[in-house]
């Protein structure tokens, strides 16, 4: 019998056009395996409406606030409702940046010194020495980040306009030059590590989704012991935070810092982009699969209680 899957798409985080993407491309993927697949562009009565249709499981392709972090998968629990990727606890942890950090770092995963403060606070006055990086303890694709170099920088003003969705308390973290690395992981394998390469100011928002904004270099050309090590410590921050299905490390690296440079770990995105362009259907096809079989994987991994 032809299983039916609800795919989760949209909704109303700052990351809803690169949900739709990768709604898309996870609603054809399942057609392409055999399923029978109804595409939901997520609104705020998305517990009713899978409640009327009742599918026997559920592809989260959401992004962002609500869908990545517990909230959704706390509803699917409640629904009783099979779904893919991370479950509630691991949802959560991930897509905060402070407690995450504070888990990676208790499990041998290096990062980097940061500090929490208000919007005003770090408006005001250099927080912290730079170079460092202001970033939302919350969002992901890169929204609302401020690299500042110098002290004759001023700290990012923009946080205080009165249509500011990062929050109210900001992570500030030093900042680590050189290049950007990223691993996926799939159940409890590492897949391949790609480098990321753009001429913009580091992978930010349109680095991620703007026609040519960045380069894939996979496998990434470093050597087989940094290689090594950035898929073992995917693996270990994947377990730290209790993911499950897909997902994906991001570190940096730093080549210029010792014999062996610096390597840390940003954060681990529970909800990776799964478009064509995306960095883990490339890394899945460099392991060998199709996204037929990466999607039929993550389906029938699919559950409740994860």
């Amino acid at each position: 019998m032809t299983k039916h899957v609800a795919v989760l798409k949209g909704g109303w985080s700052v990351e809803r056009e690169v949900s739709l993407n990768s709604g898309a491309f996870l609603a054809q993927s399942a057609r392409d395996a055999g399923f029978e697949v109804t595409e939901i562009d997520v609104k705020r009565d998305i517990g009713h409406v899978l409640a009327e249709l009742k599918p026997d499981l559920v592809l989260n392709g959401l992004h962002g606030r609500f869908g990545e972090d517990g909230t959704i998968q706390g509803m699917l629990e409640i629904l009783g409702l099979p779904y893919t990727h991370s479950g509630v606890l691991a949802s959560a942890l991930a897509m905060d940046k402070h407690q995450s950090k504070i888990i990676f770092k208790a499990a041998g995963v290096p990062v980097t010194n940061h500090i929490i403060a208000s919007r005003s606070e770090i408006a005001r006055n250099h927080v912290m020495k730079p170079p460092y990086v202001v970033k939302p303890v919350a969002e992901g694709s890169s929204v609302g980040i401020f690299i500042i170099m110098g002290e004759n920088d001023q700290p990012p003003q923009e946080i205080l306009e009165p249509d500011w969705q990062g929050g109210e308390y900001l992570m500030v973290e030093r900042f680590i030059p050189g290049r950007e690395l990223t691993c996926a992981v799939m159940g409890d394998v590492a897949l391949g590590v790609t480098e990321i390469i753009t001429d913009l100011n580091f992978y930010n928002y349109e680095a991620k989704y703007a026609k040519g904004g960045s380069n894939h270099v996979l496998p990434a050309n470093i050597s087989s012991k940094v290689y090594e090590n950035v898929q073992k410590l995917s693996l270990k921050a994947h377990e730290a935070l209790g993911c499950r299905g897909i997902s994906r490390a991001d570190f940096r690296y730093n080549d210029l810092a010792g014999q062996d440079g610096e390597l840390v770990c940003l954060e681990v995105n529970t909800q990776p982009g799964m478009s064509l362009t995306s960095l883990v259907p490339e890394l899945v096809e460099l392991a060998g699969h199709t996204p037929v079989e990466l999607v039929t994987w993550m389906l029938e991994d699919a559950s409740c209680h994860r």
